[in-house]
């Protein structure tokens, strides 16, 4: 059993891997039963055309994996609204509803459809029996305010999947208070040695649907990190015989060389600004964090240490930078002021702590944390440094934060596979996105897309 492992190793950990194939599905896998219920009933299609997918069911989907909802199977329904007018309120509120979304799609002209929908609270609704009355422009008016959202839009048949996760959005942010993440996509990296090309750096929606591969490689792919407006990757690959790092045009494809310095090129990381990269490079001989200005090619030096120091990642106000490093024994996590360039240890918990990144929130530091010899996803408080392990799976890394800070996506053994899971910040909810077969590693959620 291997005492010790080194965060040198992680530059080329886990190269050693079988085929697979990028066809993700998400499992859920625990925490459905803690969810709160709602209802997303079938939308009714009043048209001839052949539809390209059922938008309810995209909804439903999300908002299930968002770990917050537990939505009524069909056959469990009370009944089959289509609009405000004809929903039982005592009926969805006898099964715990607390929202019902319900919709129409229409044909408006060849190729395109008229889509409805509204998101209705099932509480406020029995209470004001549907209708309310408002002072308007000193008038009084009757008003529906437990209708939380109504709109209508024309679309494409190719947008519907689009459109799906933009309701979701709209109905997962009008019931928590927050944004939503479905209109988002990750990126990762797969590995299949029955290809000529056996490494795949892959752009996906974040639920593995519309997959697109961005680059293949016959040499190893790692560490995406996407751009603040999620167009470009930057990405490690050894596809020259030695460590570099490109910066890659998801759309146009176009790729641009950034580092190609003796040794070490790797973990490069956007600033907040998106006018930067934080990078290891052992140019100078040991590992070491630098700041790239991109307009410029300006080389800033941060850390200065005989152990090794890599894994950056930036503050959300980009004031300071969040590495692992050796320098105190076995890897812990630190931090680096750009400014003053003081350094600060972060974590103390387990036997290593490593792979950190502050959440959106500026509220918790999350990391891939030893304990006992077990690797897991864990978070720290930053306020109370209150510490909570939050998986319970096999050799877990690289985690990365949904934009809007709910949910974690890393890498992790299943079987004798490398998968990728989910996890919500509090813990309770998990999933699965394992490939159709093969291994799938090293993801990244993107930003909110522009």
């Amino acid at each position: 059993m291997i005492q010790k492992i080194t965060i040198a190793l992680m530059f080329v950990s886990l190269l050693i891997s079988q085929a697979a194939k990028a066809s993700l599905e998400i499992v859920i896998t625990e925490g459905i039963d803690s969810a709160r219920p709602v209802a997303i009933v079938p939308f009714k299609y009043e048209g001839t055309a052949e539809l390209p997918l059922r938008i309810s069911e995209i909804i439903a989907a999300d908002l299930m994996r968002s770990g917050k909802f537990k939505t009524i199977a069909i056959d469990e329904m009370p009944q089959m609204p289509t609009k405000d007018d004809e929903v039982d309120y005592g009926s969805w509120a006898s099964l715990d509803v607390e929202a019902v979304l319900v919709g129409t799609i229409q044909d408006h002209s060849p190729g395109r459809f008229l889509v409805s929908f509204e998101l209705i609270d099932v509480l406020r609704g029995q209470i004001t029996g549907g209708t309310v009355q408002a002072l308007v422009n000193g008038k009084l008016v009757e008003t529906k305010d437990h209708i939380l959202d109504n709109r209508q839009v024309t679309i494409a048949a190719k947008q519907f999947r689009r459109y799906a996760h933009r309701i979701s959005d709209l109905a997962y942010e009008k019931l928590t208070g927050e944004r939503g993440a479905f209109l988002t996509k990750i990126a990762y990296v797969t590995v299949n040695h029955g290809d000529d090309f056996v490494y795949k750096l892959i752009v996906a929606d974040y639920d593995g649907a519309n997959e697109q591969i961005l680059l293949r490689s016959k040499e190893p792919l790692m560490s995406p990190s996407w751009s603040p407006d999620a167009s470009k990757l930057a990405y490690v690959t050894f596809e020259n015989n030695r460590s570099q790092i490109y910066v890659q045009d998801i759309y146009t494809g176009t790729r641009q060389l950034v580092t190609s310095y003796e040794g070490i090129n790797g973990a490069p990381q956007w600033s907040p600004d998106g006018n930067k990269l934080a990078l290891t490079l052992s140019k100078d001989g040991n590992p070491e964090l630098y700041v790239l200005e991109l307009t410029n090619k300006t080389l800033t030096r941060l850390t200065r240490h005989r152990a090794i120091d890599t894994e950056p990642s930036w503050s959300p106000d980009g004031k300071y930078i969040v590495f692992s490093s050796e320098r105190g024994g076995n890897a812990q996590l630190y931090s680096v002021n750009l400014d003053s360039k003081r350094i600060k240890r972060l974590t103390f918990d387990g036997e290593m702590n490593l792979g950190g990144s502050i959440t959106p929130d500026n509220n918790h530091l999350v990391m891939v944390n030893r304990t006992q010899g077990n690797y897991h996803i864990a978070k720290k408080e930053l306020a109370s440094g209150n510490f909570q392990i939050l998986t319970k799976t096999r050799l877990d890394e690289s985690p990365s934060i949904a934009p809007n800070g709910s949910m974690i996506i890393y890498s992790t053994m299943h079987g004798n596979g490398q998968v990728l899971a989910l996890v919500s910040i509090d813990g309770r909810f998990k999933a699965r996105l394992p490939a159709a077969s093969g291994q799938v590693k090293s993801p990244a959620w993107s930003p909110y897309l522009k």
